[in-house]
Parts: C-alpha cells; sequence; structure tokens
C-alpha cells in the first residue's frame, strides 16, 4: 500500500528532533545508511529485543548478557543448531514455571552448565 495513503486519515504533526534519533527514509540507500548509524551506536540488539517484546506481547526484562552467553556456550560446547534451540527451551522452561527474569536466569544457568559438561566429555 502507498505510504500517502496509508497515512492520508491522521493528523501528522513535526517532532522536533535534535538528537537525530529519527531518519528519512527514501530509498534503500537511505535505509542502509540508518541501519549502519543505528549499528555504530549499538542500539540494534536494543532495539530488537524492544520491537519482538512488543510485537509477541511481552514485558519481562531478562539478563541479555546470561543468555547471549548460553547460547555461545551451547553453540561451541554442543552443535551451532542448538544455541537458539536452547534458548528457546530455557524460555518454555521459565515459563512454564511461571517464573519472571529469575526463573529465566536459573534456566539459563542449569542450560550453560549442561553445555558446558557436553563440552568438556566431548574432548
Amino acid at each position: 500500500m502507498p505510504l500517502r495513503r496509508l497515512l492520508g486519515p491522521l493528523d501528522l504533526v513535526r517532532v522536533p528532533d535534535e538528537e537525530r534519533v529519527s531518519f528519512d527514509c527514501d530509498t534503500w540507500e537511505d535505509l542502509g545508511a540508518a541501519q549502519d548509524r543505528i549499528r555504530e551506536h549499538g542500539h540494534v540488539l536494543d532495539g530488537w529485543i524492544t520491537a519482538v517484546k512488543a510485537e509477541l506481547g511481552i514485558t519481562l526484562d531478562v539478563d541479555v548478557r546470561l543468555l547471549l552467553d548460553l547460547a555461545r556456550d551451547a553453540a561451541h560446547g554442543v552443535d551451532r543448531p542448538a544455541a537458539p534451540l536452547t534458548s528457546f527451551l530455557v524460555g518454555y522452561a521459565a515459563g512454564r514455571a511461571e517464573g519472571g527474569p529469575e526463573a529465566v536466569a536459573e534456566a539459563a544457568r542449569k542450560a550453560e552448565a549442561l553445555a558446558k559438561r557436553w563440552a568438556a566429555e566431548a574432548k
């Protein structure tokens, strides 16, 4: 759908953007430049997590570094495809436990220890 048709019924207003946090992307090159600026400032992961949480209706804040470390250990200590599957299973286990960030952290610690044991046994 053309953007003008989509936005036509809305009453739009200009918002000051002194910090240049918004981007006018009219071409693929504009989009690439905007993505590069975002990456330069390290906001890609935060932006992605915020977008996924909004899309899924999740308000839970978790220790992202812990989950990334778990994914790394599963990928390197077990097998690369183990990383996303292990992360999913940790989230599922925490959800079944009806827990918050603590349940996610506990499940992640258990899975990380298991991945490290598997890596040690493989040597």
